[in-house]
């Protein structure tokens, strides 16, 4: 069995090795520079070491591995240039660095690549994994025009954020993982426990950072807090607060919503205050614990020795004990 960390070595050698067509420059040099950023690989990650629990050889995934990783981050590339962000892991993001016209076209150009990824290993269930793949990313899409929908919306509901994230978030994470038991050849019954594993996990996963942005650590987070807070962005924490407090606390709580000229801090202090007084960090940490422990019970419940799963199991628990 391979370790994360071995894993990882693994699949970033892989994709710095991609030779793609070096002309036209202005459409290869922009895909370069967006996977070149690294992050952590999570889905990656996951799709080797649920391939890792059947079979040893996995650097025979890696192809595959990486496609899910270039779509995933061609949904970042095009992400960034929606919400017109400035910077991605440190760097200027392509539209800042090159142009719309060229995030635009690059992202297109990655699906396209990981498709052409996602191909590889041919007769390991490739339309299992291809319909896997397809729908997840479809899925993507959806999940993401819930959200941008959900900007304008003042009655968002838990149940219709749980499944925005789901689509936005779990899928591909779900995905990552059946699609490695599939190119194992795992029962279908195993590959899908192993997406219902990563379904739960993944909108976990959202959750914890919705509530790390309020309530982490910025020295473990990795970032500031409060992000979510000043761009009214609609999180659990922000759905279920403007659902649980009185008439009062709702005015309060939206006069920071639709107020235009405030001082950051001061907002960030205020609404963490209203979130405080409902006692949404309780309750956003009782949806986080069902769902990890769904997820684990789907988990338990596939068909491998235990000692195989150990890595997985471990690298699911770590993720999940980011300092909450």
């Amino acid at each position: 069995m391979r370790t994360p960390e071995e894993l990882t070595k693994g699949i970033n050698d892989y994709i710095d090795r991609l030779n793609y067509n070096p002309q036209p420059a202005g459409l290869y040099a922009p895909i370069k520079y967006v996977l070149s950023a690294g992050g952590k690989r999570m889905r990656c990650l996951l799709m080797l070491m649920a391939y890792n629990m059947y079979k040893d050889d996995v650097e025979t995934i890696f192809p595959n591995a990486a496609g899910l990783e270039t779509y995933h981050n061609f949904t970042l590339l095009h992400d960034d240039l929606m919400d017109r962000a400035d910077m991605r892991r440190g760097r200027p993001t392509v539209h800042k660095k090159w142009n719309d016209n060229a995030a635009i076209l690059s992202g297109d150009a990655m699906i396209i690549l990981a498709y052409q990824l996602m191909c590889h290993n041919e007769g390991r269930n490739q339309y299992k994994v291809l319909k896997v793949f397809s729908d997840a990313a479809l899925g993507v899409c959806e999940g993401q025009q819930y959200d941008m929908e959900f900007e304008h919306r003042d009655d968002v509901t838990q149940e219709e954020y749980l499944e925005m994230i789901r689509l936005k978030t779990s899928v591909l994470l779900a995905a990552a993982l059946k699609i490695g038991a599939l190119l194992a050849d795992a029962s279908d019954s195993d590959a899908q426990l192993l997406y219902e594993f990563g379904e739960k996990v993944g909108l976990a996963f959202q959750l914890q950072d919705d509530y790390l942005d309020v309530y982490g650590d910025p020295k473990v987070f990795g970032k500031k807090i409060g992000g979510d807070i000043l761009c009214n962005k609609k999180t659990f924490m922000l759905i279920n607060t403007l659902n649980l407090c009185d008439d009062g606390l709702r005015g309060e709580l939206q006069e920071w919503i639709y107020k235009t000229d405030f001082i950051p801090e001061e907002k960030i202090k205020a609404v963490t205050a209203i979130y405080d007084k409902v006692n949404i960090k309780d309750l956003c940490r009782s949806k986080m614990q069902q769902l990890y422990q769904e997820g684990f019970e789907s988990f338990s419940k596939v068909s491998v020795d235990d000692s195989r799963k150990e890595a997985l199991k471990a690298y699911v628990e770590q993720l999940m004990g980011r300092n909450y």
